[in-house]
């Protein structure tokens, strides 16, 4: 394309029209965010207050608590091959899981495997 084609399209066809529908358009969208920025206001405004410092929770008096570790074990769900009822989910407790005898973290031993394919040469 040339110059001129570029300038031709360039100019605007109706210069007047052109100019009133951008000026229309950007006071629909000044309105818009005009009533969105006031309805936001009131919505703020129907909120319950921020709670102030003295409402906020504090440390307990013996100081932060700290975490727990313990080895759990799977809590079998028991077999009932007598003709007994099956257990219902009531029956069963809260955790799938329970405290289990031996409390020593299991450790890594150096030449047992490592993760799947990672080449190692399995349990020793």
């Amino acid at each position: 394309m040339s110059t001129a084609t570029y300038v031709l399209l360039a100019a605007p066809l109706d210069g007047g029209l052109t100019v009133l529908v951008v000026f229309v358009i950007g006071l629909v969208i000044a309105g818009a965010l005009i009533w969105a920025v006031r309805t936001g206001m009131r919505v703020m405004d129907r909120e319950p207050a921020r709670p102030r410092a003295d409402e906020q929770p504090h440390l307990p008096a013996t100081g932060p608590v700290h975490e727990e570790r313990e080895m759990r074990e799977p809590d079998e769900i028991p077999l009932h091959e007598d003709g007994s009822p099956r257990l219902m989910p009531y029956e069963l407790h809260h955790s799938g899981s329970r405290r289990g005898e031996d409390q020593k973290r299991r450790r890594w031993l150096p030449g047992s495997s490592g993760a799947f394919g990672s080449g190692g040469p399995g349990h020793v």
